[in-house]
C-alpha cells in the first residue's frame, strides 16, 4: 500500500469505488462531484446500475469498471475505467453509447424517448495519439457553404433543452490518466490526480472531493473487504506486469527479427556485389581478348 504523505489523504482506488462503494445512494456525492466538474454543469444521480454493453469476462472483473448512471434529467452516463490496452477501444466506447440508447426504446417508441447519453472512459493507457490527457468528443452539424451550425428550433429547444442539432447525439470523453502531468490545474485536474495516485491532498477543493476524503478510506471497509481489496490491487498489478512484460519480449522479438532481416539484407547485398564484380571482370576481360 502507498504510504501517506504529509498533505495527502491515500484512499481506495476509483475502481473500486465504483465497484463497491459509489453505488450506495449515501455515496452519490463523490459521482456527482466528479461528474459535475467534468461535464461543467451541476449533476445530480437518479440512480446507478449495470452498463450491459459488453458482458464480463473474469479478466475483465480485474481489468475493467463499466457502470451506467442516470441523472434526474433522465440523461444517461456510461463509466467505463479500463487499465489495459485494447486496440478497438474506441469502437467499443461507439457501441456502448449506442446500446445505452436502443435498450431504452421499446418497439412504437416515440423518437422523442432517445436519451441524450454520455460516454465517460477513464483508462490507464496510450489510446491513440495526442499530447492531452482529456479529450471531449461531440457532434458538429456546420454548413459547408456557409459555415455556420445548425441549430434547433423553438419547439425543438423547449422539446430537447437543448441549442443546437450536435447536442442532442451521444458526447465522449476520454481522460488518458498516466498521460497526466500530475499538476493539477483547476478543480477536474484534481479529480484526475486522484485517479493516477489514489490520494487526494489537503488543498484539492473540487466538488465531491469532501465526501470522498469521507467515504473512501480503507479503513471504512471490514476486515474481509480489505483482504478482498488488497487481492485486487496485487491481481491488476500482476496483469500490469504481465502486459508490460509481454511487450517487452514483443520488442525484443521484433528487434531480433529486424536484425535476423538486415543480415540477410546485408548478405544479398554482397553477393549480388561479388556477381557485379564477376560480371564487370569479365566483360574486361572480354574487351581485352577483342582488342
Amino acid at each position: 500500500m502507498e504510504q501517506r504523505q504529509t498533505g495527502e489523504r491515500v484512499l481506495i482506488s476509483f475502481d473500486y469505488a465504483l465497484k463497491r462503494l459509489l453505488r450506495n445512494k449515501a455515496n452519490y456525492g463523490v459521482l456527482e462531484g466528479f461528474l459535475s466538474e467534468l461535464l461543467s454543469k451541476n449533476v445530480s444521480v437518479k440512480s446507478i446500475g449495470e452498463s450491459e454493453s459488453n458482458k464480463e469476462s473474469p479478466e475483465d472483473r480485474h481489468n475493467r469498471v463499466d457502470i451506467l448512471v442516470e441523472d434526474e434529467s433522465g440523461e444517461i452516463l456510461l463509466i467505463e475505467l479500463q487499465f489495459t490496452q485494447q486496440i478497438d477501444f474506441l469502437q467499443r466506447m461507439l457501441y456502448g453509447a449506442s446500446k445505452a440508447i436502443t435498450e431504452r426504446m421499446v418497439r412504437g417508441d416515440d423518437y422523442l424517448k432517445v436519451r441524450k447519453v454520455y460516454s465517460i472512459n477513464i483508462v490507464y493507457f496510450d489510446l491513440g495519439q495526442g499530447d492531452d490527457y482529456v479529450y471531449h468528443g461531440k457532434t458538429h452539424f456546420m454548413g459547408l457553404h456557409k459555415n455556420d451550425e445548425l441549430r434547433l428550433s423553438g419547439a425543438q429547444r423547449e422539446a430537447f433543452g437543448k441549442e443546437t442539432a450536435g447536442e442532442v447525439y451521444p458526447e465522449y470523453y476520454i481522460l488518458k490518466i498516466n498521460s497526466f502531468d500530475d499538476v493539477a490545474k483547476d478543480t477536474l485536474d484534481e479529480w484526475v490526480y486522484f485517479f493516477k495516485h489514489n490520494i487526494i491532498r489537503d488543498e484539492f477543493k473540487a466538488k465531491g472531493m469532501d465526501r470522498a476524503r469521507e467515504a473512501l478510506v480503507r479503513d471504512n471497509l471490514t476486515p474481509e473487504e480489505q483482504k478482498y481489496y488488497d487481492y485486487l490491487l496485487r491481481i491488476r498489478s500482476d496483469n500490469l506486469s504481465y502486459f508490460a512484460s509481454a511487450k517487452a519480449v514483443g520488442r525484443e522479438e521484433g528487434r531480433a527479427e529486424r536484425e535476423k532481416l538486415a543480415a540477410e539484407l546485408e548478405k544479398e547485398r554482397n553477393e549480388r556485389e561479388k556477381e557485379r564484380a564477376a560480371l564487370l571482370a569479365e566483360i574486361a576481360r572480354l574487351k581485352q581478348n577483342g582488342a
